[in-house]
């Protein structure tokens, strides 16, 4: 991409000020820096945190970088403002539980190829809003996503109905709230990562979601990761990153 900008000034076929556009690595818009660089540098385009900003300031950032062919995703995003970004941008999807804004460009469809899975595992029904953030982000992100609801301890037959493909996946995504026992159980039955994400879901002494960040800090299964309380996003995000990796692992074989 470089040499071809750099031909085209030569060749008087671009002026040095689009060149320049074009090579930027971010883009300014006085409230916000766009970084249209950042897929380069990690494998994924910047994600919207919409909590906080305005419908004005989310329509700007999403059209900044719509303008590369990146699929947008907007996370933390309440139904109220998305009406309104939607009024201007109809083309994206909201989804009501996971409060996520999605545009996907469809010249960015996932291969057929795709190796394995990211199992996306909650403890209760009460977890849907963070484990459907991280389901989302997943599959926006390109993976292959399977979901698998409602199997916390208070039940765990429930959970071994699906053994085999918990065992199956590249890397689990674990989301639990209470005193967030599971990710220790699923870290004892499996070969592949763990990430816990603890929820605020729980009575008085869970500290919104401070009693089971602690449970899953100091589990004794090995291989957990831990990510903040709530935070589906960040835990997709390190599972596409795992993901991503044994896609590369498995095209060398």
């Amino acid at each position: 991409m470089l040499e071809e900008i750099l031909g085209q000034v030569q060749s008087g076929n671009m002026s040095v000020s689009e060149a320049k556009k074009k090579l930027a690595q971010y883009e300014d818009l006085g409230f916000a820096k766009v970084d249209h660089h950042r897929k380069k540098r990690q494998g994924f385009p910047e994600i919207v945190f919409g909590e906080g900003k305005s419908a004005e300031q989310i329509i700007s950032i999403i059209k900044a970088l719509r303008g590369k062919g990146n699929n947008v995703l907007v996370t933390r995003i309440s139904k109220d403002k998305a009406n309104l970004v939607q009024r201007v941008c109809a083309e994206f999807m909201y989804y009501d539980i996971a409060e996520i804004l999605l545009w996907k460009n469809e010249e960015n469809a996932k291969p057929d190829n795709l190796k394995g899975y990211i199992n996306i595992l909650c403890a209760g029904t009460s977890d849907l809003k963070v484990a459907e953030e991280a389901a989302i982000t997943a599959e926006a992100l390109g993976c292959n996503v399977n979901r698998i609801y409602d199997v916390g301890v208070a039940g765990i037959h429930r959970l071994f109905d699906h053994y085999e493909e918990i065992q199956q996946a590249t890397v689990s995504v674990v989301v639990a709230g209470m005193e967030g026992a599971l990710p220790s159980v699923i870290g004892g039955i499996v070969s592949h990562p763990v990430i816990a994400v603890p929820t605020s879901i729980g009575y008085g002494a869970n500290f919104h979601g401070l009693s089971a960040l602690l449970t899953m800090l100091n589990s004794c299964a090995s291989g957990i990761s831990v990510v903040n309380i709530d935070n589906g996003f960040g835990g997709a995000y390190n599972a596409a990153l795992i993901y991503q990796l044994a896609q590369k692992g498995a095209e060398k074989e």
